[in-house]
């Protein structure tokens, strides 16, 4: 199976908790782990704003998942959905949207703890 790592997965993940776990149970599977590079932007912000090791944050980012960047069809399609969204849900992130526009594109699912995603077919909680 094919999922995106959502940041809120892989900050679980860097600090030992539950999602975190099905993280490293999904790395150590038969699964294709993508990242955004949006996401790995995401997690050394909140990594290093919480005085914690960046660098290891990024090694464990970079090796346990191919990081992939949006094609401009993606980023259009994020962007019209992401106006359309906002609407609905006034604090839903254009990096959600970006993130959920790549995940249709790769037909993949996304591993999250984020509250954005829950009425989303692609989201998986773990």
């Amino acid at each position: 199976m094919r999922y995106i790592i959502d940041s809120s997965a892989w900050i679980d993940y860097l600090e030992g908790g539950q999602l975190g776990e099905k993280v490293r149970k999904l790395i150590l599977g038969d699964n294709e782990i993508l990242s955004l590079n949006l996401i790995v932007a995401e997690v050394i912000s909140y990594i290093k704003r919480k005085e914690s090791n960046a660098e290891l944050a990024y090694n464990a980012i970079t090796t346990n998942s191919k990081i992939i960047e949006i094609s401009p069809d993606v980023a259009k399609r994020a962007g019209l959905f992401h106006a359309e969204i906002r609407k609905k849900v006034k604090n839903f992130g254009l990096v959600d949207a970006v993130i959920l526009m790549a995940a249709r594109d790769k037909g993949a699912k996304i591993l999250t703890g984020d509250a954005h995603f829950k009425n989303f077919k692609e989201a998986v909680f773990g």
